[in-house]
Formats: structure tokens, C-alpha cells, sequence
């Protein structure tokens, strides 16, 4: 059992244990995209397949291609195809068979499969068992058994969109948009089975067929043909194809693929996130478990890869010291070409503080559990970045949001406010960005309460974990100086311009300005008690403890902080009460565990933890694993690890910020508009939404269209959180 903040364990004896999760691999989906060559011209994609060899061939209006170093590419391998009108394609015993306008044919088999059909006009074609071929066209069909003609017959108006083997009736089936017919090879009669007029696509599944159409998916009982459900509540509901792959209902929309799950939810895989385009022509089994989607201007090869979270938190970390720390904090990386990472380049934001905090964080977790040297060394390396944030200001521990050299900074808004805010500030105050002393760099002003928390939170933590304790003393000593600037400035952050930021307020007059609904009072509360204990825990100076009981006994601030989270709401007139604000939740989180561990009396511990599981209990609905092992880190015990668990296997692998649209899925439940912005009865996993960091909780829509890739410490703290407070085991043997 891990102790939390081993100073305070040392003289409490204070302990956590969460229920633990045990890390077995899962099948991890991520996708490969391939995009039609360039130069390719106007080329409709109609059909794709894999053989037993791996090879996967896509059917084109200009003839057969293939996937090749990320792009679609005319196949050259077999010549005499070149010349051939190939109509359709399909699998057979793991090999490719043709349809052309003149014939049945494949180059498997020494290529003694060749069947002159004589259909005029061709469309569709399916096969059974020992080369049993239909081949049917606009208006006949033809089935041939051992190269030899057996049955030839006419449907009138037919164009066939598909035809397939049932190899529980062993019969062949038709389908038309008007209707399914059924295809006795043996009797040599057919008959219409089913009526319609607007099926695309069909396939067998267990004890049903089931039918593509435009407006959702029909059921077919698959003895009896009765209908037995037309499913609307999908994804989407233009259906173009419906595959079964390994056992599993697959469909392909004009909006995306998606795959039946066992619990009647679909896992739905939609946006430049999983697809080059959403409108889904066709699907099909690919290699090595892998799900092949062709859409109309490329197709990906989704892989489904047995995994542990501890190996996904490998990928990631390579990803985050490959392509994101800028002098040792973690950033962002922006690309001059969406969705090319080899245009990124690193940029400044408003919270390089904040978010370098928290894959520090990570790494001290990190450390603690394995006494990895290289987490250690990361640590050492982050912390030195955000140490030179109060250094370069020269303001007596007033931190910087960040740092760029002279002439190169991006990020010239400040975090909150718009462009019109900023031109006005810069008009009465000067620049954002200041020159430090030696005139080589640049540092951020108007630094907000967020950057507060993430250094308050990390330097406690890194006075507790770090091994060495020259470094040590160097957190506790930014503590201090932190601290110091606050109280000495009144309880604000002040400036260079001798003015308080924008957010960095904690003065009485501020917090207690606001209506005891309105989330700031009581979160701001919360903040500079937690700041005063954790000073005080870690240097023992009496002034932090008095500090905090002047706040408490004069302003009650005391008061304010236990209030529970169901007081916050909307108040008229008080534009920080509109709605729930999640970038709050993500402050007070980072906060907790030095509001309660460091509290200064038990019975002061007991009260800071009921109103942190007040909050903890609002916050359940979303699943955020960082919430419930920050809540397990100040005293928690059940902090629902499998939802948490949940919440880590689907966060996607592919970290670009791609546009993402939900609103138009038809297999959610909305709920009325609401003070907390949740659309959903439930929490969408992380790879069907749109990529955000821990402040955007439901936030289902949006994204910059592959303009920027986030840094992977959004999966890394938590999932190393989770490891040091035994929410996670480590990983399990196969």
C-alpha cells in the first residue's frame, strides 16, 4: 500500500489504498490512413479486400489499386489485369476472385479459375462452397458449378447491388434496393423474399440477415425472413455497406463506420481522427485482426492491438520527449499542414506552467513507483523550466506563464480574454511579454490562479517525492517565494505594472465580493488555504498558519471553502455563473490533496474532506481518472477504478486535433440544456469526441482540423497517478 505525501504520512500515518484495477491487455484500436495518390484525378473507390497473404486490393472505377507509404496507388503486379474491365471483386478461400465484363476469374489456383459467364452487364457475384459462382446481372443470372453451366435464368429489372452464399440454407442470396430474393441452386427456383425500395447493403449474423438501408438497419428472422426490428437509434443511419467481420456486426455510413458491441452500444469511428472521409463505401476483414474502411477519397486499415495501459503509457511517452518539450516544459505542437507532424513546431501558451506541472507530476508518480532514472531525470529537467518562470521576472516569486526568446513569442493573448481585451490592455499597461534583464528573453505576464495551483500542487509533491534533497529544498523554497509574493502583494499576484492579474485575486474584498453560489468564492477560498498549508507544512513558519486563520476566523474562508459543490449555480448578473466552469474543476483537483493532507487539525481535515467529496461526487458522471485519483490521493476510498480504467483504454492513440462532429448521432440519449454543458446521459469515450485537456469534460464537438497535436501528459499524470495510489496494478504477463 503506497503512502500519499510522505512528510505528512511520517507524522499522521495517513494512507490511501484504492481498489486496483488489474492492467491484462485489452485490444487497442488505432488507425493507419491512406489517401489517393495525388495527381490521380477524379476516381471512384467502390470495393476492398484482403487475401491470406496480407495483400489488400482496392476496386476502383479506374481499375485495381492499392495501399503503398500512406497514399492509394494504381496496382501494376498482375499486367493482363491492366487490360481487364473488372466490375467487382471479392474473397474466396482467402484469395482474390474477379467479376469482369467477360468473366469469373482469379490469378490463385494457378490461375485454372476462369468462367465465360455471358452476362450482359454484370454487376454482382457470390460464391459457395467448392467454386459454386451466380453471377448475376441487370436483368439474369447464371450459377456455374465446376467451371460448367448448371442454371440460367431472368429477373426482370434486377440490378443487383450484392449477392451472397448462406451457408445455412445453402442457397444464394440477391439483393436489390427493392428487395432480397432467395436462390436455390438445387430446386433452380428464386423467389422475393423481402420488400423494399431502399436497401444499399446486407449480411448474415447468427439467426438473422441483416439489411442495410438508407434510413437505418433492418432484421430479418434468416429462416423465416419475418422482419423483426428496423434499428434507427445508430450512429447514422444512411447505411452504405453492413459487413459481419470475425463474428461482428460492421456498417458503413455516409457519416462514418461503427461496430455493433456485445452490450447494444456502438463503437462508432468517424472524423480525420479514424477515416480520410466519412462517407463510408465499403468494409471488409483486413490483416492481423485489422478492420479495412474504404471511404471515397481513401481508406484506413483500423488495427486492434492487444495492449496494456502501461504500454500505452510507453507510446505516449515517447511521443511527449519526441515532439513536446520545449525547454523543458511541455508544449503543444502546432503544424504549418494539418495533420503533418513534420510542419510542427513548438509555441508558448498562456499555461505552460499548469501543464508542465502536470507531467512533472507524472514523472515524480512515475519515480515513486518504478525509481525509474529516467523519470527522474525528466522531472529534474521540467522542474528547472518552471523554477526560471519566478526567476526571470525578477518580482520577488511572481511566476511567469512562460518564456520564449526575444523576437520569437506566439502566444500573445492571455488566457480568458479576447483579442479586443488584449489590444486594450497592451494600450494602458505595455506589452504582455517583457523583456527580462539581460534582454534575451521574454517572459509572460498576467499570470492567472491556474498556473498558481499546478506549481502549489507539483512543488508539494516534489518536495515529498524527489530523491535528492538539495532539489527538494529548491521546491519548498519556490513554495515559499511563491507564497511570499502573495501575501505580500495583499493576496494578489501583482504584476510589473504594480497592478493584480486578472485572476491571480484572493484578497477578501474579491472573493467575498461574489455571491455564495457563484463558484470563485468558494474555489478561491479553497486555493489560498491549500497555498498556506502547504507553506506551512513544508517550512514550519508560523506566519503561513497565521495567514490562513485571519482568512478563516476575520473573512471565513473556512466557510466558504466547505460549503459543498451543490451550492454552486447560476446567479443572475454574475457573468462567472453562467455555467459550470470544468478549467475550475481542474483547479481544484490539483488543489485538494493540500487541502485536506495538510490541513491543521483533524478536525479541520475531516471538514476539507467532506466538502472534497462533495465535489468528487458531482464530477463522478464524467469518468475522469485524474479527478478520482486526485480524490483517492486526499483520503478517497471508492473511486471508481474501472470507469477510471475505461476512461485511459479509450483515450485515443492518435493525439492530432482533428474535427470531430457528434450532434447528429441517433444512437445518443440528449438531455435538455444544462448548467453543467453535458449533452449526453453519459460520458462519450475518448476517441469518438473531440481531443481536449482535463478542463473540457463534456465538450463532445469541435476541434482545429489537425492544426496542432496535444502533448500526451494528459494520459500519462493520470495513469501514473493511478499506478501510485494502487487504482492500477502493474502490468499483468499474458
Amino acid at each position: 500500500m503506497k503512502k500519499l505525501f510522505l512528510g505528512f504520512c511520517l507524522l499522521v500515518g495517513f494512507a490511501t489504498k484504492a481498489q486496483t484495477v488489474t492492467d491484462q491487455s485489452f485490444l487497442q484500436d488505432s488507425a493507419e490512413k491512406f489517401t489517393l495518390e495525388e495527381g490521380e484525378g477524379n476516381i471512384d473507390l467502390l470495393l476492398i479486400a484482403s487475401d491470406r497473404n496480407k495483400a489488400i486490393k482496392v476496386h476502383s472505377s479506374q481499375g485495381l489499386m492499392l495501399p503503398h507509404e500512406k497514399q492509394i496507388r494504381q496496382d501494376l503486379q498482375y499486367r493482363p489485369l491492366l487490360d481487364m474491365n473488372i466490375v467487382t471483386m471479392s474473397e474466396y478461400q482467402g484469395q482474390f476472385v474477379y467479376l469482369t465484363d467477360k468473366a469469373v476469374l482469379s490469378n490463385a489456383w494457378a490461375g485454372k479459375l476462369y468462367i465465360n459467364h455471358n452476362i450482359k452487364a454484370p454487376k454482382a457475384m457470390g460464391m459457395g462452397p467448392d467454386f459454386l459462382t451466380l453471377i448475376a446481372g441487370e436483368n439474369d443470372f447464371v450459377i456455374f458449378k465446376d467451371n460448367q453451366e448448371i442454371w440460367r435464368s431472368s429477373i426482370d429489372n434486377l440490378k443487383p447491388i450484392s449477392a451472397h452464399y448462406d451457408s445455412n440454407s445453402d442457397q444464394f442470396f440477391l439483393l436489390t434496393a427493392e428487395g432480397l430474393y432467395q436462390v436455390d441452386s438445387s430446386s433452380k427456383t428464386a423467389k422475393k423474399v423481402f420488400d423494399a425500395t431502399n436497401l444499399t447493403a446486407f449480411t448474415f449474423h447468427e439467426d438473422s440477415i441483416v439489411l442495410g438501408t438508407t434510413n437505418g438497419v433492418q432484421i430479418l428472422d434468416r429462416k423465416t425472413f419475418a422482419p423483426n426490428k428496423l434499428d434507427q437509434k445508430l450512429p447514422w443511419t444512411e447505411i452504405t455497406t453492413v459487413k459481419n467481420i470475425r463474428g461482428s456486426l460492421w456498417f458503413g455510413s455516409t457519416k462514418g463506420a461503427f461496430k455493433l458491441r456485445e452490450d447494444g452500444k456502438y463503437d462508432y469511428y468517424a472524423s480525420k481522427r479514424w477515416l480520410v472521409d466519412d462517407e463510408v463505401v465499403d468494409l471488409s476483414e483486413g490483416p492481423d485482426g485489422s478492420v479495412l474502411v474504404l471511404t471515397q477519397k481513401g481508406m484506413s486499415k483500423i488495427n486492434f492491438v492487444p495492449m496494456t495501459l502501461a504500454q500505452k503509457a510507453e507510446y505516449f511517452q515517447e511521443i511527449q520527449r519526441l515532439r513536446h518539450i520545449r525547454y523543458g516544459f511541455t508544449s503543444d505542437l502546432a503544424m504549418r499542414t494539418p495533420g503533418d507532424l513534420s510542419t510542427g513546431y513548438f509555441h508558448d501558451t498562456d499555461n505552460d506552467g499548469l501543464w508542465t506541472s502536470m507531467y512533472l507530476a507524472g514523472e515524480l508518480f512515475r519515480y515513486a513507483v518504478t525509481k525509474s532514472e529516467d523519470a527522474k531525470h525528466n522531472a529534474y529537467e521540467a522542474f528547472e523550466a518552471m523554477e526560471r518562470l519566478t526567476a526571470l521576472p525578477n518580482l520577488k516569486g511572481f511566476p511567469a506563464r512562460s518564456f520564449e526568446r526575444d523576437g520569437y513569442e506566439v502566444g500573445l493573448h492571455a488566457n480568458g480574454f479576447s483579442e479586443e481585451w488584449r489590444k486594450q490592455w497592451e494600450k494602458e499597461n505595455g506589452r504582455i511579454w517583457q523583456l527580462s534583464d539581460d534582454e534575451l528573453w521574454r517572459w509572460k505576464s498576467t499570470t492567472s490562479s491556474d498556473e498558481s495551483c499546478g506549481h502549489f500542487f507539483v512543488y508539494a509533491l516534489f518536495a515529498e517525492l524527489a530523491p535528492d534533497k538539495e532539489w527538494r529544498d529548491r521546491a519548498i523554497h519556490q513554495i515559499k517565494i511563491e507564497m511570499d509574493h502573495i501575501m505580500d502583494n495583499d493576496w494578489y499576484l501583482m504584476d510589473w505594472n504594480g497592478k493584480p492579474t486578472a485572476w491571480g485575486k484572493w484578497n477578501p474584498k474579491y472573493v467575498n465580493s461574489f455571491p455564495t453560489n457563484v463558484g470563485d468564492r468558494r474555489l478561491n477560498s479553497t486555493l489560498i488555504l491549500s497555498f498556506l498549508q502547504t507553506a506551512y507544512h513544508f517550512t514550519q513558519d508560523k506566519k503561513y498558519k497565521k495567514g490562513a486563520e485571519k482568512l478563516i476566523k476575520k473573512y471565513g474562508y473556512d466557510v466558504n471553502a466547505n460549503r459543498p459543490a451543490t451550492v454552486i449555480g447560476f446567479v443572475e448578473g454574475e457573468d462567472l455563473s453562467d455555467k459550470w466552469n470544468h478549467s475550475d474543476d481542474e483547479m481544484y483537483f490539483l488543489t485538494i490533496p493540500g487541502f485536506v493532507n495538510y490541513s491543521f487539525s483533524e478536525e479541520q481535515k475531516e471538514a476539507h474532506f467532506n466538502t472534497v467529496k462533495s465535489h468528487w461526487e458531482v464530477e463522478r458522471s464524467e469518468k475522469n481518472p485524474l479527478w478520482n485519483y486526485l480524490f483517492a490521493l486526499s483520503g478517497g476510498k471508492n473511486i471508481d477504478s474501472e470507469e477510471s480504467a475505461w476512461w485511459l483504454r479509450e483515450f485515443p492513440m492518435d493525439l492530432i486535433d482533428w474535427k470531430i462532429d457528434n450532434d447528429h448521432r441517433k444512437d445518443l440519449t440528449k438531455i435538455a440544456p444544462n448548467f453543467r454543458s453535458q449533452t449526453y446521459t453519459e460520458v462519450l469515450p475518448g476517441d469518438e469526441r473531440t481531443l481536449h485537456l482535463h478542463n473540457g469534460a463534456y465538450r463532445n464537438n469541435g476541434g482545429s482540423d489537425g492544426k496542432r497535436e496535444y502533448a500526451p501528459y494528459i494520459y500519462l499524470l493520470p495513469y501514473w497517478a493511478g499506478r501510485y495510489v494502487d487504482a492500477i496494478s502493474a502490468p499483468q504477463a499474458e
